[in-house]
């Protein structure tokens, strides 16, 4: 079975934030010099076929589709050219946000952890074996909100690739088996509400899902 499971199996979400200029501009964010991240924590996660509960009290949540890395052996302070040896596959992933309470939470300095690690704030699609993926840097990826197109981009314009992501994150966290690095949005995110079909997926590999 190997990383298939990594949804039951992984312990911990890091997520890049800003990673991609064009989002980072489009909500008045500076362009970052160098990766910063937040946690998302592993309750986080639903798959296919279950629903994305919108916190109560939020009439509506933001969309930011992502391409997952999923971590398939241990590594700590991994270098940038070892850093596909501890890479398992990859997935489909969405970073649900109440951009209302981030916006409340920058205002004030503080953390993320509630607009960005609700319950079901990261849907995910099935794990996509390394192998499958001939160059992460050269996928597009997309996103429909009933049926219209919202984001499309192409990981080739993320700021700090995934080999430096890997590496930085693993000279902090211990990188574990099953672990997921969320490698950031392109531009186009915005609102979906109850009731809405929201679709995502990568055009090269002929992924889609829909939540």
């Amino acid at each position: 079975v190997g990383m298939a499971n990594f949804v039951g199996s992984g312990r911990k979400i890091m997520a890049i934030g800003r990673n991609y200029v064009k989002h980072a501009i489009e909500l008045n964010n500076p362009v970052p010099s160098e990766p910063f991240w937040f946690l998302k924590p592993t309750t986080s996660y639903v798959s296919a076929g279950n629903p994305i509960i919108i916190p109560k009290g939020v009439e509506e949540i933001h969309h930011e589709v992502e391409l997952g890395v999923v971590i398939g052996k241990r590594g700590k302070d991994i270098k940038v050219e070892d850093s596909f040896d501890h890479v398992a596959g990859y997935c489909l992933a969405f970073d649900m946000t109440v951009r209302t309470w981030q916006d409340k939470a920058k205002q004030k300095g503080l953390p993320w952890t509630a607009c960005k690690g609700f319950d079901t704030s990261l849907p995910v699609g099935p794990f996509l074996p390394k192998e499958l993926v001939l160059d992460p840097s050269k996928l597009t990826l997309w996103c429909k909100v009933n049926q219209a197109e919202r984001q499309r981009g192409s990981t080739s314009l993320m700021i700090f690739p995934i080999p430096q992501l890997i590496s930085v994150l693993s000279s902090v966290h211990t990188l574990e088996e099953g672990d997921v690095i969320l490698t950031g949005t392109p531009d186009g995110v915005g609102p979906v509400r109850r009731g809405d079909v929201l679709q995502g997926g990568i055009e090269e590999l002929d992924v889609e899902i829909e939540f």
